[in-house]
């Protein structure tokens, strides 16, 4: 493991320990920024995927599990996803748009999911709608920690390299 990979990875640790101290606003979380951060920098490609992924669920273990975890994990996939498409140029306005493009997935995925798991909201699509309004106050904060999380990992990443040139990825 290289220099790189090894502050990419303490950057991931860092912001995931913020996620489990509880010391954050509820909602406002790295999670999204985790994953897209990890897709966009990390080189190989099973390591972009596996780290987010796994980093949340150590910390998942810590804070607890849930039904719809498997809805959270899709949707960090799919940010990982977004973060692999800004591999070629992750610049800060590049991860602000794919900060909030992972902010809308996870939205409508997590709460799709709670609709699905049923219990709370009608069947059908009316109950599905009534579960994306419910969830719309906690939208704000988790688009605002998506945003601020996203410029935090890339914002240092950015700074430290231009300070130690042996965090630039070198292209084969």
């Amino acid at each position: 493991m290289n220099n790189r990979n090894i502050f990419i990875i303490s950057l991931l640790l860092i912001a995931a320990a913020l996620r489990v101290s509880g010391i954050l606003p509820m909602n406002f979380s790295p999670v999204a920024a985790i994953a897209l951060f990890g897709g966009a920098m990390l080189g190989n490609r099973l390591a972009a995927f596996a780290a987010p992924l796994v980093i949340m669920l150590l910390s998942d273990l810590l804070i607890g599990l849930h039904d719809t975890m498997w809805a959270v994990y899709l949707s960090l996939v799919l940010v990982v996803g977004i973060g692999q498409l800004l591999r070629s140029r992750p610049g800060m306005l590049n991860a602000m748009v794919g900060a909030v493009a992972g902010s809308v997935l996870f939205f409508i995925i997590t709460n799709a999911a709670v609709w699905i798991n049923g219990g709370m909201y009608a069947p059908g699509i009316a109950g599905l709608f009534e579960s994306y309004a419910a969830g719309l106050p906690f939208f704000r904060n988790s688009l605002m920690g998506d945003l601020f999380f996203t410029v935090a990992l890339f914002g240092t990443y950015q700074l430290a390299k231009s300070r130690f040139p042996q965090l630039v990825r070198v292209r084969a």
